[in-house]
């Protein structure tokens, strides 16, 4: 290795360890990350300070890297170059133009308690270190609430706080619940210390909801980022080149697909009855765990992804007691780590009924319909983390990871998985569907045409979808622009490059395989397609369009 690629690789490895230690937690299942013992979020505004010197001194370094000659490396190795600085820019993003340590009180929630329903994910034992981490975030709630209150009163946003206050409701109660069902499975010194650190932990939270529902009317009104920041979040975030246009008309080209095909479906299928609801917990996760045997076989039977032995499962659980009363602070599914990487990944259930939230009902009638989507970030995960090149182990924007798991949607479609199913078939189609308009739902936010309101409505009304999944949904989405639009612009751009690999192989009169397209993009996933199609095809128009807007650090937007 030459001496530029080894402080490439050291540089590397120092920021993604600072980073680990810094970023903000998360209620996304993807970007969810070991982090140091006793960690426990830090959003004062000097610690802001302290995360954005860190930046500048890793920017600089990188840099340095890009003026001394890296265009003399490998393209795997300029790849790894450009990880790093979307990763960097991303930094910036999250402090400085998004801003939601201070102004959204639904992420502040999220690194008050989001932390224990991390530590609650892992089935058991609880080892001894993660039972010390529960009862230091257990104790450093109350701080964490006085810290959000002084945050939001600088810079808080209304709607924000209000849908943080819906979701607090009865929080002190909940947490309880959640701390005496964990009992049973923790050593009784552990129980103890968090029987007693409880209560006031449980104050705090009614006290910061209480502040939430007396305060939001005189906090402050929705904030976009407008399309330029937008703009600058596709190029230097998330690599897209598309303009924010581009991206709406593509998705509601899909939507029209989606739809005649849905209703096509539908009337083709109207005389069959519907499949039944799984009659409890243990009958669907019976089911998921035949379901996943069959995916398993079919990627293999049809020569579409690779499943070694060694490739771990995704399974299905019944929810814990202790994590039920919190499960709304995040997916409650347990995908493991970088270091945990052999385990299998876990999805946890409600109980089968009749009035279910959109996603879980469908799983409920075909788990096959969730391992399609959440099974394959089990299976890319569990390879990109064990990539031969550590730069490649790290999560950098969520257009790649469910960008592939969209993907894979329609793949399994195709290939005839639920050939046995036709309901099921109409589901992918309404799956379709929503992904597609959630690309409007987030442009249509960051640039200010539409409210969360709006957002709702749109949703409940176009996919259709229940109200409580459209706000949860839109909530998250309207602070964080680029995620909602993730899955669709993903998908249509790992079919572009598929579709040119495959015409490429036919000129030159060889044949096309797709398990080793698959295999590439399922163990490079992380990686923005705009690389992966750099360095798989050798196709580079897509970097050249990139680099047209400017390096990220010239003039980075802020709000």
């Amino acid at each position: 290795m030459t001496s530029l690629a080894t402080d490439l690789a050291r540089l590397g490895t120092e920021f993604w360890e600072w980073r680990d230690a810094t970023s903000f937690r998360t209620s996304d299942d993807i970007p969810r990350v070991e982090r140091p013992a006793g960690w426990v979020p830090r959003f004062d505004p000097a610690a802001v300070d302290e995360f954005r010197l860190g930046l500048s001194g890793f920017a600089e370094r990188w840099r340095a890297l890009e003026g001394a000659g890296l265009d003399a490396l490998p393209v795997a190795a300029q790849v790894d170059h450009r990880l790093l600085g979307a990763a960097l820019a991303r930094v910036h993003w999250e402090l400085d133009v998004l801003r939601n340590w201070e102004r959204d009180a639904v992420f502040l929630t999220s690194q008050i308690l989001g932390p224990w329903f991390d530590l609650l994910l892992a089935p058991p034992p609880f080892a001894a270190s993660r039972q010390s981490d529960l009862v230091r975030v257990l104790e450093a709630i109350p701080a964490a609430v006085d810290q959000a209150i002084a945050n939001l009163e600088r810079a808080g946003v209304a709607t924000l706080a209000r849908v943080a206050a819906a979701e607090l409701g009865d929080i002190g109660a909940r947490l309880a619940t959640s701390v005496a069902a964990l009992a049973p499975v923790l050593h009784g010194v552990t129980a103890r210390s968090l029987a007693e650190a409880r209560p006031a932990a449980s104050d705090a939270l009614e006290r910061y909801r209480g502040w939430l529902e007396a305060s939001a009317d005189r906090l402050g009104p929705d904030v976009i980022v407008g399309r330029d920041a937008f703009v600058w979040y596709l190029r230097h975030v998330a690599l897209v080149t598309a303009e924010p246009e581009e991206l709406v008309r593509a998705a509601l080209q899909d939507h029209r697909r989606s739809v005649v095909a849905e209703t096509v479906s539908r009337a083709r299928h109207r005389a069959l009855p519907e499949a039944p609801l799984a009659v409890d917990v243990e009958a669907e996760i019976a089911a998921e765990e035949a379901g996943e045997t069959q995916v398993r076989a079919l990627y293999e039977r049809a020569g579409l992804l690779s499943q070694p032995a060694s490739l771990r499962r995704y399974r299905f659980a019944a929810t814990p007691a202790y994590l039920e009363p919190v499960e709304f602070l995040g997916v409650t599914d347990d995908l493991t780590s970088i270091r945990r990487v052999g385990e299998d990944a876990t999805s946890y259930l409600p109980d089968p009924s009749p009035d279910l939230p959109y996603f879980d009902a469908a799983a409920a009638r075909d788990p096959r319909l969730g391992i399609i989507h959440e099974g394959a970030h089990a299976q890319q995960l569990a390879l990109s983390w064990a990539h031969p090149n550590p730069m490649r182990r790290h999560f950098i924007d969520s257009v790649a990871n469910e960008g592939i798991a969209h993907y894979n949607e329609e793949l399994m479609l195709t290939a005839g998985l639920f050939d046995d199913a036709p309901h099921s078939q109409t589901i992918v189609y309404n799956f379709v569907r929503l992904r597609a308009l959630r690309v409007v739902v987030d442009v249509s936010l960051a640039t200010g045409e539409f409210s969360l309101h709006d957002a709702v409505d749109f949703f409940v009304r176009m996919v259709p979808m229940d109200v409580e999944t459209a706000t949860e949904e839109t909530a998250y989405y309207v602070a964080t622009p680029g995620l909602a639009m993730a899955y669709h612009v993903g998908k249509l751009e790992v079919q572009r490059m598929l579709t040119d690999a495959a015409l490429a192989a036919q000129l030159d009169g060889a044949e096309f395989s797709l398990r080793d397209f698959h295999d590439f993009v399922w163990r490079n996933g992380n990686v923005p397609i705009s690389l992966q199609r750099w360095e798989l095809l050798g196709d580079r128009a897509d970097v050249d369009a990139l680099d047209a807007a400017g390096p990220w650090w010239a003039a980075p937007p802020r709000t």
